[in-house]
C-alpha cells in the first residue's frame, strides 16, 4: 500500500511539471515530423538507386549520395526530420532526456500506417505483434521513467566519459563496416544509426544546457565536433538501411535502440535515475527487452521484408525438385523406350485433326 501511495505521488509531482507537460507534446509532433520525413526519404533513395541502376545496401557511393541532394522527395524528407529535430531539441530543454527520447516510439505506428498504404504490404499478425512490442516496451519504459526522472548537472568528468564511450563506438561501427559491409543488411545500419543518435541526444542536451548557461568553453565546442560527426555518420547508415529495408523498419529501430541508448548514457552516466528504486530498474530493463525483440520480429517477419526474399535466387516450395522427379531423371534411357517414343509422336503428327477430311487429300483436285 505504501508502494503504490509512493509511486501515486511520484506521478502527481511529475505531471506538476509544466516542463515535461511541454516537452512530451513537443516530443509526440517531432515523431510525426519523422515518419514523415522517413517516407520521402525512401522514396529519394528507392528512385536514386533505380536511375544509378545499383542498390546500396553494402553502402551508399558518392554518385548515389550526390543523386540524393538532387531528388525533390529526399529534400523534404531531409527538411521534416529537420523539424523533428527541432522539436525534440526543444522537447529535450523542457523536460528531462529519459522522458523524451522513448516518445519517438509513436513515429513506428504512423510510418507503419504509411507503409501499408503506399507499398501495399499489409502488416501480418507476426509484423503486428513485433510492433506492438516495440511500442509496448518504450511506453511502459517512458511511464516510469516520467515518475522517477531527475535531472543532474553534467560534470567536465561525466562528458569526458561520454566523449570516450562515442569515441570507441565509432571505431568499432567503423570497423564492422570496412570488414563486413558486404554481408550486412538493414538490422546493422538500424542499430548502428540508433546507437549514434542516442550519444546525439546526449551531447545536444549537454551543449544546450552549457549555452543556456554560458559556459561556451574548449569541451563544449568538442562536445559540438563530436555531435555533428555521429550524426553525419548516423545519418549515413540511415540512408544506406533505407535501400535494404522497408521504412518502418527502420524507424523502429530508431526509435528503440536510440532512446534506450540515451536513456543507458543518463542512468548510468549522469544519474538521472538516481532515485529510482531497485524494482523501477527491473522493469525498466524488462521493457528495454521486450522494445529490442520487437525490432529483431520486425526485421525477421516484415512482410516487404518477406516479399523482397522471395526474389532471391532460393529454390522454395513447390518449385523444389520432388523425389519422383529426381527418380524420373535417374533412370538411363533406353533404345525401346526411345523407338516406341518416336512411333507415337509420328503418328499423332499424322492423325487427322478435328474437322479435316480424309478423301480431299486423295482427290486429284486437292490444293
Amino acid at each position: 500500500m505504501g508502494m503504490a501511495e509512493d509511486v501515486g505521488d511520484q506521478l502527481v509531482g511529475a505531471f506538476q511539471n509544466p516542463g515535461i507537460l511541454l516537452g512530451i507534446p513537443l516530443a509526440l509532433a517531432g515523431a510525426v515530423f519523422m515518419s514523415l520525413g522517413a517516407q520521402y526519404q525512401h522514396r529519394g533513395v528507392e528512385k536514386v538507386e533505380r536511375l544509378s541502376g545499383s542498390t546500396g545496401t553494402s553502402g551508399l557511393t558518392f554518385a548515389q549520395i550526390k543523386g540524393l541532394l538532387t531528388r525533390p522527395s529526399w529534400i523534404i524528407g531531409t527538411l521534416m526530420l529537420g523539424l523533428a529535430i527541432v522539436c525534440q531539441l526543444a522537447a529535450l530543454v523542457q523536460a528531462p532526456l529519459i522522458v523524451v527520447q522513448p516518445l519517438g516510439a509513436i513515429a513506428l505506428v504512423i510510418t507503419t500506417l504509411l507503409n501499408a498504404r503506399i507499398s501495399g504490404h499489409s502488416p501480418t499478425r507476426q509484423s503486428l505483434t513485433a510492433i506492438v512490442a516495440c511500442v509496448g516496451g518504450i511506453f511502459l519504459f517512458v511511464f516510469f521513467a516520467a515518475i522517477f526522472a531527475t535531472e543532474q548537472d553534467v560534470t567536465d568528468r561525466e562528458l569526458f566519459v561520454i566523449l570516450a564511450l562515442l569515441l570507441v563506438v565509432i571505431i568499432v561501427l567503423g570497423a564492422c563496416w570496412l570488414i563486413l559491409r558486404h554481408r550486412m543488411r538493414a538490422l546493422f545500419y538500424v542499430i548502428g544509426a540508433g546507437i549514434l543518435y542516442g550519444f546525439v541526444a546526449t551531447l545536444a542536451k549537454v551543449v544546450i544546457k552549457r549555452i543556456e548557461a554560458g559556459q561556451f568553453e574548449w569541451i563544449t565546442a568538442v562536445c559540438v565536433l563530436a555531435l555533428v560527426s555521429a550524426a553525419a555518420v548516423g545519418a549515413y547508415f540511415v540512408q544506406t538501411a533505407y535501400s535494404s529495408g522497408p521504412p518502418d523498419l527502420v524507424i523502429a529501430g530508431l526509435t528503440v535502440v536510440d532512446p534506450l541508448v540515451a536513456v543507458l548514457i543518463g542512468m548510468v552516466v549522469l544519474g538521472e535515475a538516481a532515485a529510482a528504486p531497485w524494482w523501477v530498474l527491473i522493469i525498466f530493463a524488462i521493457a528495454g527487452g521486450i522494445a529490442v525483440w520487437g525490432v529483431v520480429g520486425l526485421a525477421r517477419y516484415h512482410p516487404q521484408v518477406l516479399s523482397d526474399s522471395q526474389e532471391l535466387g532460393i529454390t522454395r516450395g513447390s518449385s523444389a525438385p520432388t523425389h519422383a522427379d529426381d527418380a524420373a531423371a535417374a533412370v538411363p534411357p533406353s533404345p525401346m523406350r526411345d523407338a516406341a517414343s518416336a512411333v507415337e509422336e509420328t503418328s499423332a503428327a499424322e492423325a487427322p485433326r478435328s474437322g479435316d477430311d480424309p478423301e480431299a487429300r486423295t482427290r486429284p483436285d486437292a490444293p
